[in-house]
């Protein structure tokens, strides 16, 4: 099925554009917009927070057919950091995500790692890999610098 070229035009420009439209087909429940983002390579990968890997297109699109028939997910990345290279991005993202349970609104966390390639067709999503997450990694644990005198 061909993509739109609306699309294929923003998917040209960026790894940010890329994941901007990632997280916009969630919110509005597009399975055809969220599949455009992502690389048809036969590894591409996929691990929702607590399942298993899901290997190629085929198995991906299942499971967010899956997911997105439930309804939308309004889910943002809240923090992002982004290492970059000519042909490969890769974004660790903290996710925040909005439901609506019996007692009320809730917001969770994920912690997602979204890799990209540059394709012919422009950055596409290889991998995305979802864990649990917690409002406390808001505050990052890292190595403190070293600065030598």
């Amino acid at each position: 099925m061909a993509r739109p070229k609306t699309l294929q035009a923003v998917l040209m420009a960026t790894p940010d554009e890329t994941e901007a439209q990632f997280y916009e087909a969630l919110q509005q429940a597009d399975l055809e917009r969220l599949m455009a983002v992502w690389s048809d390579d036969d590894e591409s990968a996929c691990v929702h927070p607590g399942g298993a890997r899901l290997l190629g297109s085929a198995a991906i699109r299942r499971s967010f057919e899956a997911i997105l028939s439930q309804g939308a997910i309004d889910t943002r990345p809240v923090q992002v950091r982004r290492v970059q290279m000519p042909t490969c991005a890769v974004h660790h993202v903290l996710e925040q995500v909005h439901v609506v349970t019996e007692q009320g609104p809730q917001v969770g966390y994920v912690v997602a790692t979204n890799v990209y390639v540059k394709t012919l067709q422009g950055w596409r999503l290889l991998v995305h890999h979802a864990s649990p997450g917690h409002a406390g990694e808001l505050q990052e644990a890292g190595d403190s610098p070293v600065v030598l005198h």
